[in-house]
């Protein structure tokens, strides 16, 4: 995988890189001076100032690698968490309904429900009755021990941000 997958990843690195450029250029503009004397007479006054410029740019170019280098590997973690979370609800799903005892029908009106279709659409996507549909939904609510669509979804979301919680708690 690429290092840079977008301008997101990519601007923090590129000023990181430019701001490496100015702390080199200062770097060997002062060791320049020192060996060449460029400035005899004033060099307490001036070395003292830009030695304390390199130094807080130096400071400055270690904390923003760092910073980047943190804040990617955060992105990352999160990408995946995104990624196992979608499958992990997938299982869970499934998990349930077989818990519940759902008929093949009743996990395909489950699915379209927590899909966020209602009932019409359902209907008309299984080539069914609404009220065929209404029946199924109100059996998966009663096997599911909720009362309704919301509580349906809010089981699942509750189980996963559960899980989601005791792993982030477990140590690394």
């Amino acid at each position: 995988m690429p290092p840079f997958t977008s301008w997101k990843t990519a601007w923090p690195w590129m000023l990181f890189g430019l701001q490496s450029l100015c702390v080199v250029y200062l770097v060997v503009e002062e060791a320049a001076d020192y060996l060449w004397g460029e400035m005899p007479g004033g060099l307490i006054e001036n070395d003292l100032l830009e030695n304390l410029v390199i130094a807080a740019l130096v400071a400055g170019l270690v904390a923003s690698g760092f910073e980047i280098r943190k804040a990617m590997t955060r992105q990352k973690r999160l990408e995946q968490q995104i990624k196992a979370a979608s499958g992990a609800f997938a299982n869970l799903m499934e998990e349930h309904f077989e818990s519940w005892g759902l008929t093949p029908s009743e996990c395909d009106v489950a699915l379209f429900a927590l899909k966020g279709f209602s009932i019409a659409e359902i209907a008309n996507m299984r080539k069914t009755a609404a009220g065929t549909v209404k029946a199924q939904c109100n059996a998966i609510y009663r096997k599911a021990g909720v009362s309704g669509r919301p509580q349906l979804l809010s089981l699942f979301i509750d189980e996963l941000l559960h899980g989601a919680l005791v792993a982030e708690k477990a140590p690394a």
